[in-house]
């Protein structure tokens, strides 16, 4: 009688199956758990890679060295107008180097706005090496340290048909450069009321 009594006292197996039951919600809970923190982590890294692409479009990649554009007078004098205009970019701080090869030039004057793609054929913008990091070898990054001269050969426009009349005197001329990434480059210059050989402003 009593090992019958014993067969039927099932109150160890109610203890283990509520055992198992609750591992199991445990466990299920541990891979929720999981599961939630890593779409927060890759939502978190892409929400911060979306903020640090942002930053780098938004902010200017490159920099006039010194604050001058120089102009080179086709005609000086009162009447003068000008046939080349230059300048010296350098990388902005913490910046990534820029492909100037990929780079384009716009220029405004009078009635005129040119988008310039670089073009080592036509040569209606070039750019120089002046301090290069890679051994005095210039190459078409810009890079940290660096210095180069942009030039901007407005005879070449007028020559292909681009544009009529040369930049003049009381003239205002503006200019960008556009990086692959980045803000541009925006420097905006009134040509003075009388030209001599070369002029800065």
């Amino acid at each position: 009688m009593s090992w019958k009594k014993l067969r039927k006292n099932e109150k160890g197996f109610t203890g283990l199956e509520a055992a198992i039951v609750l591992i199991a919600f445990v466990t299920v809970a541990a891979v929720f758990s999981y599961v939630m923190l890593g779409a927060g982590f890759y939502t978190t890294q892409k929400g911060k890679q979306s903020v640090d692409t942002g930053v780098k479009q938004a902010s200017s990649s490159m920099e006039l060295d010194g604050q001058y554009v120089y102009l080179v007078a086709n005609t000086t004098g009162s009447s003068g107008d000008v046939k080349e205009i230059y300048y010296y970019i350098t990388l902005s701080a913490g910046a990534t180097p820029i492909d100037l090869n990929n780079t384009v030039v716009a220029l405004r004057y009078q009635d005129y706005y040119l988008q310039l793609p670089y073009n080592a054929t036509t040569k209606y913008w070039t750019y120089q090496g002046i301090v290069d990091v890679d051994g005095g070898t210039p190459d078409n990054l810009l890079e940290k340290n660096e210095k180069y001269k942009i030039t901007i050969n407005i005879t070449a426009l007028q020559s292909a048909g681009m544009v009529t009349n040369l930049p003049a005197t009381n003239d205002y001329v503006t200019i960008e450069m556009k990086p692959p990434i980045g803000a541009p480059l925006i420097v905006n210059k009134q040509i003075p009321p009388s030209l001599t050989s070369l002029t800065w402003v």
